[in-house]
């Protein structure tokens, strides 16, 4: 049995985490934290992490990048294994995650659902391929009208995989408005689309000369990723200090996560 804190309980991935879990017979949230209220769900909830006294042997995190430092200092003196499946951080707060990997096992992933993380590797062969005879490389995302922050961080874990494969070459580009040039090679555009209720679409766009190939992946509900992340809840489990990803999360369970 794995004992999970849920961080962000109250909130949309909290609830659907919730219920996951509640139908699952190796996993059971025995603590909430969230600083709203929130109807009842059979686990206290704390509105703050420090305040939590409940043993656990994996912390949840799907709130907010404003308490990561607390979320990682309690990682580290409770010796809680942290999944962190928030997006929006900065590049000082992505410093203090891999300083606090070195402590404590931390699981960080942009997107915890199984077909962006095979995504991830797709693109990357397709790069070497396409990009390699002059292809140029568009992505395009889209999410909800209440996800706060743009481009998403999948959309950027596809550019980063696309930029790996192609010898870290590629520019980002987020906004051609005041561009008035043609498109260079080495360009790697994205763009970020937000209205009504859509959970997260992603095309990874690779235009040529009289041919495009898209590879896209289109998520209908959120439980996608609150699957990912009650299995990388039962993985981290009793890891040591390190960074893991969910290709970490993949391999264990032989390609199904």
């Amino acid at each position: 049995m794995t004992r999970i804190i849920m961080s962000g309980c109250h909130g949309a991935m909290g609830k659907t985490i919730t219920n996951i879990v509640r139908e699952d017979s190796e996993a059971d949230i025995v603590a909430g934290i969230d600083i709203t209220e929130g109807e009842e769900k059979g686990y206290p909830v704390f509105s703050a992490i420090g305040d939590c006294d409940v043993e656990a042997d994996v912390l949840i995190d799907f709130s907010t990048p404003k308490i990561l430092p607390e979320i990682l200092d309690y990682s580290i003196k409770k010796q809680v294994p942290v999944v962190l499946c928030t997006t929006g951080y900065t590049e000082e707060q992505l410093a203090q995650i891999e300083a606090a990997s070195e402590k404590t096992a931390v699981l960080k992933s942009a997107n915890m659902s199984l077909g962006i993380n095979t995504l991830l590797k797709l693109v990357q062969d397709a790069a070497r391929v396409l990009a390699e005879e002059g292809f140029d490389v568009e992505i395009v995302e889209k999410h909800h009208n209440q996800k706060a922050d743009a481009p998403s961080g999948t959309a950027l874990a596809l550019a980063d995989s696309v930029n790996e494969a192609m010898g870290n070459q590629y520019e980002y580009i987020y906004d051609r408005s005041q561009r008035r040039e043609r498109r260079d090679k080495r360009e790697l555009g994205i763009s970020a689309v937000r209205g009504g209720t859509i959970v997260g679409d992603h095309d990874v766009i690779f235009a040529g000369t009289d041919e495009v190939v898209t590879l896209s992946h289109r998520a209908y509900s959120k439980a996608v990723f609150g699957k990912g992340a009650v299995s990388a809840a039962k993985f981290l489990k009793g890891k040591t200090a390190g960074r893991y990803e969910m290709a970490d999360v993949i391999a264990a369970n032989g390609g199904n996560a």
